[in-house]
């Protein structure tokens, strides 16, 4: 996320309670036709939980599954707004399941299908419960098609900011972080859940759809355009965008052969210095997890944040200089190849992309990072929660997140030392490569590679009240 001092300050959308279609009933590949038997360990299948009990976030995400992979087919109309849409969701089950859910934002689903077969559905607010007619086994693979449509809602936090699926003139954007990816697409919503993706989304002729990953088929009928966007590395569902208009879109290389997709209204000239940044970041942090780079640039969205979205950031009006795509591609390492088991871990993705932003600082505009961490040390809203303790879900990105988060990082190569500390920010990121981590990961990490016991550091900076005074400050 961008770190200007319009931060987002998020807060759980209401959730919008929705009549459904009548449920439907059927059954499951490979299950008994009771609910509940045909599991493993002769166990009794039970309905995943409705939630994952995130500590801001509980009924974010959901229990019992585990999604491989979605391919989405999508179709949209800007002059209506509305979009009809068809979620195919290849999961694995980690209990035997008599039903599961799946999290959505007011959309109506008219039906769904497990295994081929008709599911019941039924719903509660953001909850959308899936009961197969027979259970699940423990450790299957098993594939639901859920097909929805409706008008995508726009979700609005207690600070202003907004995400989800944000209209514009002649098309949409979506964002997710952290809970906005609900409003286009069901599935399991939580950061710990990362999946690949098949998007395919039907736009009117004229307008271009651009997603995460790589562009694998275009093809236009009855004035209509069908794009398809392909993501084969892992992918929080939050990180899942899809922007809709008339843009301009590019596809070049970097010197090293990785492609650059970009879609702009316009030609911002930042667009070229993506290469550059991408080989100064790959020669601090280690190779570039993913299978392109480029960014989404749209003057017509006013939401006041950049957002890390998978292989191509996403900018605002105001949002795109060169800090911010610095920070915002730094994320690719730091949030997107290694995401967060909760989202209190969210200081991980921002302290390293606030210290990519310190460090670029220091070699191209001569400020060095001592003078970067005096200015945040300096800094009154650095300090008012621990980066690691948010007291509310409306501090997830507070100033201390970003801030101080950066100065734990800095306390920390002053204890080990540059070598151990440069070869920390490239060996995090391979360790967690496409994996999520925790800030218990990261600490134990960090004092198994350097042999210190830094535990009055993490005490002091990271879960420590108030700005440090006396020889530890």
């Amino acid at each position: 996320m961008d770190p200007h001092p319009l931060r987002r300050r998020r807060a759980p959308a209401a959730a919008v309670a929705l009549l459904l279609a009548l449920p439907l009933t059927g059954c499951t590949a490979g299950g008994d036709g009771d609910g509940g038997g045909g599991t493993r360990g002769g166990g009794r299948a039970a309905p995943g939980a409705a939630g994952l009990r995130d500590p801001y976030f509980p009924r974010l995400g959901n229990g019992g599954y585990d999604v491989r992979h979605y391919a989405l087919t999508l179709d949209y109309d800007p002059r209506t707004g509305r979009l009809s849409g068809s979620a195919d969701i290849t999961a694995r089950a980690t209990q035997a399941l008599s039903a599961f859910n799946v999290d959505l934002t007011g959309l109506t689903v008219q039906g769904a299908l497990v295994d081929g077969e008709a599911a019941a559905v039924s719903r509660s607010g953001t909850e959308v419960t899936v009961r197969p007619g027979a259970a699940v086994k423990d450790g299957a693979t098993f594939r639901t098609v859920i097909r929805y449509s409706g008008v995508p809602v726009t979700i609005t936090d207690a600070e202003g900011a907004e995400e989800g699926w944000l209209r514009t003139a002649d098309g949409a954007v979506a964002l997710g972080e952290p809970t906005g990816s609900t409003a286009w697409f069901p599935g399991n919503h939580h950061p710990s859940d990362k999946a690949t993706y098949t998007v395919a989304v039907t736009v009117p002729e004229g307008l271009e759809a651009v997603s995460n990953g790589e562009l694998t088929a275009r093809t236009s009928r009855g004035g209509r355009t069908t794009f398809t966007w392909r993501s084969t590395e892992p992918m929080a569902s939050y990180l899942a965008t899809l922007a809709i208009g008339r843009y301009r879109t590019t596809t070049s290389r970097t010197g090293s052969g990785l492609p650059v997709h970009t879609a702009a209204r316009g030609n911002p000239a930042l667009l070229g210095e993506i290469p550059e940044v991408l080989e100064w970041e790959t020669g601090k942090f280690g190779p570039y997890p993913f299978s392109s780079t480029g960014a989404i640039v749209d003057p017509l969205v006013d939401v006041q944040y950049a957002l890390e979205t998978q292989n191509r950031p996403f900018f605002d009006k105001s949002t795109f200089d060169l800090p911010t795509l610095v920070h915002e591609m730094a994320h690719q390492w730091y949030g997107n190849s290694v995401s967060p088991k909760s989202w209190r871990d969210m200081w991980l993705n921002e302290s390293f992309a606030t210290y990519a932003e310190w460090l670029y600082a220091e070699d191209f505009g001569g400020t060095p990072v001592q003078e970067s961490f005096d200015e945040a040390f300096a800094d009154e809203e650095n300090w008012a929660f621990p980066p690691a303790k948010p007291p509310t879900a409306e501090d997830l990105s507070g100033p201390p997140v970003y801030g101080r988060g950066a100065m734990v990082l800095h306390k920390v190569r002053q204890a080990v030392g540059d070598d151990t500390f440069f070869a920390i920010l490239r060996g995090w990121p391979a360790k967690y490569r496409h994996a999520n981590a925790s800030t218990e990961d990261f600490t134990r990490y960090v004092e198994a590679e350097s042999g210190k016991d830094l535990s009055g550091l993490w005490d002091t900076w990271l879960y420590g009240e108030g700005r440090p005074t006396g020889p530890s400050a």
